[in-house]
């Protein structure tokens, strides 16, 4: 699959919930002009705590450096979980730019902002009482994701973000991901452009708030999905966990054996 742009956000690598096999397998079977890494790609919070770098989190760091030396173009906008590389901004590293934020303009001809998001934070107003319980429910349902789809994985079931589903229902966080949506609007509105990519919240989306697009590329610890932009312009957002399934589930009904490019890891929990 052949696209102009990607964006990718909230990778997360050297955090234990990094679905790195997933990254590295749409990473493998995927190609464009130019490469947006909208922040939070190393998690030096994390390595902090806890020093984790499994094989398949160095092997997508490969894949990406490989790329940028095989002709991709890549921007690199940090976020705050790698906010030291914010210490050399305006350089180039390893053929990877490295910028504070960005300006795209789509075959369509339409101006889109890129930024992390965490500098959109004040808009989303919470005691710190709250955000400490809220970081603590949100590390319990990580875990309970990764043993739930485990179990799910038993069964032959595909992947699915219990993280996603609940922040979803739950009237608290769909208000501060609405507040942030409004913030990132605001702020596309206030430097003149048509729309605004960012990522941050863990929360993809594509949507129209007052005349500007709004665009999330969401994560790669809960919903495994990439912003993309098409030859004809159009945007899209790739659920590559769904899109994976449905590979193997139209090569096993037309019984075909799985092979390059489309041939998939086993997936660890």
């Amino acid at each position: 699959m052949r696209y102009n742009t990607i964006w990718l956000s909230d990778i997360h690598l050297g955090y234990r919930d990094c679905k790195a096999d997933y990254l590295l397998d749409f990473l493998s079977n995927t190609q464009a002009n130019t490469l947006f890494l909208v922040g939070d790609i190393v998690d030096l919070w994390a390595m902090k705590r806890s020093f984790l770098w499994p094989k398949s989190h160095h092997e997508v760091l490969r894949k990406i450096i490989a790329l940028a030396n095989n002709g991709t173009r890549i921007v690199y906008v940090p976020g705050n979980h790698d906010g030291l590389v914010r210490e050399v901004i305006g350089n180039s590293i390893l053929n990877i730019e490295v910028c504070a934020n960005y300006v795209h303009t789509t075959a369509e001809g339409k101006r889109l902002l890129m930024m992390h998001g965490d500098e959109l934070d004040h808009a989303v107003l919470c005691s710190p009482f709250r955000r400490l319980v809220g970081d603590a429910s949100y590390s319990l349902l990580l875990r309970m994701n990764r043993w739930g789809n485990c179990i799910r994985r038993w069964f032959g079931l595909p992947y699915w973000s219990l993280a996603y589903y609940v922040k979803n229902r739950v009237k608290n966080a769909r208000e501060a991901i609405t507040a942030f949506e409004e913030a990132a609007a605001q702020e596309a509105r206030r430097q003149q452009v048509d729309g605004i990519v960012c990522g941050h919240i863990h929360q993809p989306e594509i949507r129209n708030i007052n005349d500007v697009l709004y665009c999330n590329d969401g994560d790669w610890v809960e919903s495994c999905t990439a912003l993309v932009e098409h030859g004809n312009g159009k945007l899209e957002l790739v659920h590559w966990a769904d899109l994976q399934q449905s590979i193997k589930s139209d090569l096993a009904a037309n019984d075909e054996t799985i092979t390059a490019p489309y041939a998939l890891p086993r997936l660890s929990p």
